[in-house]
């Protein structure tokens, strides 16, 4: 797993650049926590908790690699150590990639509700999906949910509540940008500025 300074590869990656579980001191050069970001988009959260928090490393997983790509020309951009972007679906991710018990935090905003009916068999949160959750994170790790689709966070939050493996935690208040990037993600940003209530969800991994 070979990085090339000043490469796009520096940031971005996907499955056929990997051999294996994914070992993260040899990815970031360092030993600081790992922190994922299921579905990151254009990368907005990851740049502004990249550079607020230099001591947490953090993968974002996107599937589009496009969207992938684009947030990884801005972290390039940032010159940014502590960031990277793997292209792939998330499950897959977890499968193959991730080892048990070696993520700090899970985030996971704003994922595609696939309203029709006969689609939301595709929707990313499952029985499977939080079991591959649990399994990812470490002891007292967290997963944090958002969205401003009511209906999906409800079943977010009934999954995640009757789970064995996950406490339920108050949500993180709702933070008052002061700029126009001041928000955790390009789809906050566009649903806030729209009237849109955003609900939020925090859970954290115990020992059973």
């Amino acid at each position: 797993m070979k990085f090339l300074q000043g490469d796009l590869k520096s940031h971005f990656m996907t499955f056929t650049d990997l051999d294996g579980v994914l070992n993260w001191q040899e990815l970031f050069g360092n030993q600081c926590p790992v922190e994922l970001d299921v579905g990151c988009g254009r990368g907005l959260f990851l740049v502004n908790a990249g550079l607020a928090n230099q001591d947490i490393n953090y993968l974002g997983l996107e599937l589009n690699y496009k969207e992938g790509r684009r947030a990884a020309r801005r972290l390039k951009k940032q010159k940014m150590a502590n960031v990277r972007i793997l292209g792939g679906d998330a499950n897959t991710t977890f499968d193959k990639f991730i080892a048990p018990a070696s993520v700090s935090a899970i985030h996971v905003y704003f994922p595609d509700p696939w309203w029709k009916r006969r689609h939301m068999k595709r929707r990313l949160f499952t029985d499977v999906f939080a079991a591959k959750i649990a399994m990812a994170l470490r002891i007292g790790g967290l997963l944090h949910v958002w969205t401003d689709v009511q209906e999906y966070f409800h079943v977010i939050g009934a999954l995640m509540d009757r789970h064995e493996k996950f406490n339920s935690l108050p949500p993180l208040p709702e933070h008052a940008p002061t700029h126009d990037m001041d928000y955790r993600t390009s789809l906050e940003r566009k649903k806030r500025k729209a009237g849109r209530k955003i609900y939020r969800g925090r859970w954290c991994r115990r020992v059973s």
